[in-house]
């Protein structure tokens, strides 16, 4: 049982999978390279950030079960993972509350003017009719959000109870399962055209990779503003840039990017209008704590022969 990388203090994952009989090594994998000479004879790996690709994966021929160290799986190939015979899960639970509300938080800061009202007092302003980027009347505003996964749902959900207009689109999901919970479903066009803020839920895949791009955000409704939680490729930084500095969006929340850590002389950080946050939307004390002992169960009911329900590239039965 290999760890391929993990950020997270403590050992409580080793834990789990020593205390069910398991060997268990943790190393420090950032390249291809890296997690095949770390894993080399491994049954089952943990991966938080490391990069397992089908190459990676002909080469770890006795491999059987890879858990992914949260929720989002784009730097495993499951496909290749899949054609293998090799199960790959994710953790969908750990952080969904902090997610969602983190989310929310950013909403309202961006709808409520909250940053740009902290700074001009703090300059001497007093200006309460001067609102950046937006105050907004949540009865009269339209959220979209984009992918109704947990966190989408529970987004949506928080945003209802707040008096906002829900939009949801997400093709994966039935339009009456929508309509249930209150909410319209839609298509992309629909949404960026009618919402007065988006928050984008969706896994990072190759048809969602830049889903914001030059010509989505010239469809947006003017002024709008957009917050990201959930993955940053789904931006195309460059054209989001250019939409703020233009003002065809008034604001953007951001705690997930292209690239990471963001670089200090990012355009982004020159913005007035943009909210960010370093990858922190998923941190409670409690999400920090269930996060790795989530990721090593997996493999312990894997191996032990008890289904998982959080496979994503097959039958959640354990394999052979």
């Amino acid at each position: 049982m290999v760890i391929t990388d993990c950020d997270l203090p403590g050992q409580a994952g080793e834990d789990v999978l020593r205390s069910a009989g398991l060997s268990v090594t943790r190393a420090s994998c950032v390249t291809e390279e890296d997690v095949v000479e770390a894993a080399r004879g491994a049954t089952a790996l943990v991966v938080q950030w490391a990069p397992v690709s089908s190459a990676v994966l002909d080469q770890l021929g006795s491999l059987r079960f890879v858990s992914r160290l949260g929720i989002g799986y784009d730097m495993i190939d499951v496909e290749a993972a899949a054609a293998r015979g090799i199960a790959v899960a994710n953790t969908p639970t750990y952080c969904v509350e902090e997610v969602a509300s983190h989310t929310v938080a950013m909403l309202l800061a961006l709808t409520r003017g909250l940053v740009g009202y902290d700074r001009a007092v703090r300059a001497g302003e007093w200006a309460p009719t001067q609102a950046r980027p937006m105050a907004v009347r949540p009865s009269t505003t339209t959220v979209a959000v984009i992918g109704y996964g947990r966190i989408g749902a529970l987004t949506a959900q928080h945003c209802r109870a707040l008096g906002f207009r829900v939009l949801v689109h997400d093709p994966y999901v039935d339009a009456d399962v929508i309509r249930h919970a209150g909410c319209q479903p839609v298509d992309l066009d629909e949404a960026l055209s009618s919402a007065d803020a988006l928050t984008l839920h969706a896994p990072l895949t190759p048809r969602t990779r830049h889903l914001v791009n030059a010509r989505t955000l010239a469809a947006v409704k003017p002024g709008a503003v957009i917050v990201n939680t959930c993955r940053g490729p789904l931006v195309d930084d460059a054209a989001l840039v250019d939409a703020l500095r233009s003002g065809r969006l008034s604001g953007a929340a951001l705690d997930v990017y292209e690239s990471e850590p963001l670089a200090p002389d990012h355009p982004l950080c020159g913005l007035d209008n943009v909210i960010l946050t370093p990858h922190a939307a998923w941190y409670s004390p409690e999400a920090l704590a269930d996060l790795p002992v989530h990721a090593a169960r997996n493999v312990v009911d894997f191996l032990a022969g008890r289904p998982v329900d959080s496979i994503v590239n097959g039958n959640r039965a354990p394999a052979g």
